[in-house]
């Protein structure tokens, strides 16, 4: 390409368009090419979360999606784990927050390995925002989810204080490029954008917690707290069941002596 005093430029390159590139020089190798010799660390030193903001929707939601998907053995639940997509190359990796894999075998992984999984890369992924890493959250890493085929695309801000709205969601179009999903704000102050790979709503209520609602169901994916209080009422209810079965018992047993010693037997009542 010329320009208008003569000089030659390059054409300039999309960096999605390298972006793919990169990845694909990674995944597209024979299976054969794998060295086995090549250790992939399941740490890369980093933190897992930077503070409580960060930490609790972070393994709240991978414990209620892990609960909600524990009935199928074709789903991998996962978070802030090491994802390699570089055959051979154990320095390039990612770390989603939260990542749910369809199609997959649901076991304990030191790290996510993709040309290990049949090439299977995440369906959803979820970051949650913090100051030193939202900015490569937008740019870096939406560049490679795209690129690595990530169906949906979350962000979540947790302080409401590093972008607007404080949900944004993402989905991967025929063109390989990520287009929005509709994050609508109801009367009652709370965020909510609907996940088709899940079916389930993402939501922020009005106190900035993230929560996934299941719209069919009708009902909150519940966080650990809730679970432990759920199935400690749940005992508490049964064992107050047996107390009350074995008091009727004992009444029952009590009345049959009483009209024994009145020369009754308690058939014969």
């Amino acid at each position: 390409m010329t320009t208008a005093t003569g000089a030659k430029t390059r054409p300039r390159i999309r960096v999605q368009e390298l972006v793919n590139r990169f990845v694909r020089q990674g995944l597209d190798r024979p299976l054969s090419e794998d060295d086995p010799d090549i250790y992939y660390p399941d740490s890369d030193g980093n933190p897992m979360a930077e503070t409580d903001a960060q930490f609790y929707p972070l393994t709240e939601t991978v414990l209620a999606l892990r609960q909600r998907y524990a009935d199928r053995d074709d789903v991998y639940v996962s978070g802030d784990l090491l994802i390699y997509y570089r055959m051979n190359d154990n320095t390039v990796r990612l770390a989603p927050d939260v990542f749910v894999v369809f199609g997959v075998e649901d076991h304990l992984r030191s790290s996510f390995i993709i040309w290990r999984e049949e090439g299977k890369t995440p369906d959803f992924v979820l970051e949650i925002a913090s100051p030193s890493t939202f900015v490569r959250d937008m740019t870096e890493k939406r560049a490679l989810y795209a690129a690595l085929g990530v169906t949906e695309y979350w962000r979540f801000d947790p302080t409401g204080q590093l972008f607007s709205p404080a949900l944004v969601g993402e989905q991967l179009a025929e063109d390989g490029e990520y287009e929005p999903i509709e994050i609508g704000l109801g009367d009652d102050g709370m965020l909510r954008g609907y996940s088709e790979v899940l079916q389930l709503e993402v939501c922020q209520r009005p106190d900035g917690e993230l929560r996934l609602y299941d719209p069919e169901a009708q009902t909150w994916l519940s966080y650990l707290a809730e679970e432990v209080a759920a199935r400690q009422a749940a005992e508490e209810a049964r064992d107050a069941a047996e107390d009350a079965r074995d008091a009727a018992e004992a009444r029952a047993r009590a009345l049959e002596d009483q009209l024994r010693q009145h020369g009754f037997s308690p058939d014969q009542v």
